[in-house]
């Protein structure tokens, strides 16, 4: 007989909203200040219009971000269930050591530990409600809790735990949530610095979104021994914005 893959619970539509809500760029962590490296590209030429800045943000997408930050997030959630300290630690010492400019590592610190505190400040019974000592024990990561794990953390609260028939499609969610937070905060560093208009900006969104789906599909199927953050010329432009003289964007 073939074998029958039981379907993920669903999502409730507040555990929906809460993912929508870690999505949002006026989530009081400061992504909206980060350009990533984009900057540099537009101070050096090699990004100069909607065409380059749209091709260049896809390409990030695919290099980076889907074979970094959504793997880590997507191994992150289930060990955030089931409690898993030694995983994340291993998890978040390699977002930290593979960050290859200080102000990339610098970043990713900074909005982990921003979400961090804004988990703690929160108030009532909402789904995303973290406890304290889950808040304690993402604190206490050495050197500090990254924007990845940090991220984890929030979506285990508000996806249901794990049942006899699994919970792919909600960590599916969650990384769609991660993965557009990204590509609106980026869309709209765009639209900063090459300048563009915003319906531009739109169009950029547009050519991220399309994108998504395959970025995340193969974010799930990495090993941890194929994952990986290798971009040597956006880490070179990220060392280059350190010492940029004139810039709109921390990174």
């Amino acid at each position: 007989m073939p074998r029958v893959v039981p379907r993920s619970e669903p999502l409730s539509p507040a555990a929906r909203l809460q993912l929508m809500w870690l999505a949002s760029p006026a989530l009081p962590v400061g992504g909206f200040s980060y350009s990533e490296g984009l900057e540099a590209a537009v101070e050096s030429g090699r990004v100069t219009n909607e065409h380059h800045a749209a091709a260049w943000l896809v390409d990030q997408l695919h290099l980076s971000v889907a074979r970094a930050d959504l793997a880590v997030v997507a191994r992150a959630i289930p060990a955030w269930q089931r409690g898993d300290l030694t995983r994340l630690n291993e998890l978040n010492n390699w977002v930290t050591q593979t960050r290859e400019t200080s102000e990339l590592r610098l970043q990713t610190e900074q909005m982990g530990r921003s979400l961090v505190e804004w988990l703690r400040n929160r108030t009532g019974t909402a789904t995303l409600q973290v406890s304290d000592e889950r808040l304690a024990q993402c604190a206490a990561l050495t050197p500090t809790p990254t924007w990845p794990i940090a991220f984890a953390l929030a979506v285990a609260h508000c996806l249901p735990a794990p049942g006899p028939r699994g919970n792919a499609e909600a960590i599916r969610e969650a990384l769609l949530s991660f993965a557009f937070g990204w590509a609106e905060n980026m869309a709209q560093a765009a639209i900063k610095v090459v300048p563009l208009g915003q319906s531009a900006g739109q169009r950029i969104l547009q050519s991220l979104i399309d994108q998504i789906p395959a970025a995340i599909d193969h974010a799930l199927t990495l090993p941890d021994t194929q994952r990986q953050a290798f971009t040597p010329m956006l880490a070179i432009l990220s060392a280059q914005h350190e010492t940029q003289y004139s810039r709109l964007f921390r990174s």
